[in-house]
């Protein structure tokens, strides 16, 4: 914490001292500027002060939202936006003759500075956390089910830094010590409900997270909270609404009730129309810088065997309707007749066909798939509207067939060019786990996620994970 604190401050100073060099050039700081009377050292140091203190008041620093999901940009941007809102609405109150190129300078410099930083030090938190340092020990109090379940997702998110350490089973009748298997790790069983605090002190947890909240009740749930009040340990309570985060859970007081609404998912309107633009212009960008590479690949598509270029694949989108995905041709031209030959050696999951080895693959196709360098011709499809820059993975009309009712909620989108299918594994994924993803991102897509994904996309494809 200290450390962020430090480069927070450090990154507030070089804005500052940036925005009033460019403006006022390589002039004494304690000079004013001709024809005013304000002192912009005095204002350079007012602006620090007062960016440092806002970054405090919103809980920038806090440890619920640093280097896990994308609250922690939010509120620095949120803090910065607000403060320079602040800065300009009592500039025009009181008739201040302030500099706006001074504030245009720093507001960009300082935003980007943090950003930046935050990034940076979200990197180094990571490496520790996948080392096993800088862990949330959590202690569950729930049921087997749940504890397996939570285990596992964290395991997956090991790089947000929680852990499972122990759990209290609500109406526990067996002896203490007795342990739940996951995956052949084995998490031990300290009693039941009322056992939360001891078994704290035992397994040295620091986060109790409640799964069984009908089985304790709203009586026990308060007794919980009184227990660990002394104690320096967080208490969470899990929803049980499983994939819904983000803006459409929100806690409302009714008649002293404490309930968590869950709004609707949007799938139409302003927000629909918003992503509809974001998807034009960065794919009509992307088409016009990726022009060279789109030229050079097709050059050694067409010097290997002398086939098309490009290559069309049913896929099923918006509403179930099917459409043509355009994709650089990465096979041999009769690959789709070769499909019932190798069935045998499928490697994907449910009604997935993948194989890492597969023989229909050219050269300088398996060159573009370890890069997805195949997949850029989508972008084509995104001006079309037959797809997005960021979606649920597109599917064959076979997977499609296989959906259940829950399923079915994948196609209420348009399907992506990435997602976080992409980003979070890519061919390696198990069928659950992919479906799960693109319900998840049907449920609770923003445009600040999307732009998240695609900075993760960039990442991924470098890194060539799971790609064959």
């Amino acid at each position: 914490m200290s450390r962020l604190i430090w480069s927070d401050a450090i990154v507030v100073v070089l804005a500052v001292l940036v925005a009033h060099s460019v403006r006022f050039g390589q002039d004494d700081l304690l000079m004013t500027e001709p024809m005013s009377e304000v002192n912009y050292a005095l204002i350079s140091a007012g602006l620090v002060g007062l960016w440092f203190i806002t970054l405090a008041l919103f809980r920038t620093r806090s440890h619920r939202v640093i280097g896990a999901g994308h609250g922690e940009y939010q509120r620095v941007v949120s803090s910065t936006a607000r403060l320079f809102g602040f800065i300009a609405i009592i500039a025009l109150v009181f008739r201040l003759d302030l500099a706006r190129g001074y504030l245009a300078i720093a507001l960009p410099v300082g935003l980007a500075g943090l950003l930046l930083s935050r990034w940076l030090w979200r990197k180094v938190v990571a490496r520790k956390r996948a080392r096993g340092d800088f862990q949330t020990s959590v202690l569950v109090v729930g049921g087997a089910r749940a504890v397996q379940h939570m285990a596992r997702t964290f395991a997956r998110k090991d790089g947000e830094g929680y852990c499972v350490v122990g759990v209290c089973v609500p109406r526990y009748s067996g002896a203490p010590g007795d342990v739940i298997d996951v995956d052949g790790r084995e998490i031990t069983i300290y009693g039941d409900e009322h056992s939360v605090v001891e078994a704290l002190e035992l397994s040295g947890a620091d986060t109790v997270v409640v799964t069984a909240t009908e089985t304790l009740g709203s009586e026990g749930l308060h007794d919980l909270v009184w227990q660990l009040e002394p104690l320096d340990t967080d208490l969470v309570v899990a929803t049980g609404v499983v994939d819904v985060a983000g803006p459409r859970i929100e806690m409302r007081p009714v008649a002293g009730l404490p309930l968590i609404h869950v709004e609707k998912p949007s799938y139409h309107g302003a927000k629909r129309s918003g992503k509809r633009i974001f998807d034009l212009v960065f794919a009509s960008a992307a088409l016009v810088a990726l022009a060279p590479v789109f030229a050079v690949i097709a050059l050694l598509i067409k010097l290997e065997d002398r086939g098309p270029v490009f290559y069309r694949a049913e896929r099923i989108g918006l509403d179930g309707e099917p459409f043509g995905m355009v994709k650089f041709r990465s096979m041999v031209t009769n690959a789709d007749k070769m499909v019932h030959q190798l069935l045998a050696q499928n490697e994907g999951a449910g009604p997935l066909f993948k194989m890492k080895e597969d023989p229909r693959v050219t050269r300088v196709g398996r060159v573009m798939r370890r890069f997805s360098i195949d997949e850029l011709p989508q972008f084509l499809n995104v001006i079309r509207g037959e797809m997005s820059v960021v979606g649920p993975r597109p599917p064959l009309r076979r997977e499609v067939e296989a959906y259940d009712g829950r399923v079915k909620r994948r196609l209420l989108v348009r399907p992506g060019v990435t997602g976080l299918w992409q980003v979070s594994g890519r061919s390696d994924l198990s069928w659950d786990e992919s479906v799960r993803l693109d319900l998840s991102y049907v449920e609770n897509w923003s445009m600040v996620s999307d732009v998240l994904i695609i900075g993760k996309t960039v990442k991924a494809v470098l890194a060539s994970e799971g790609a064959y």
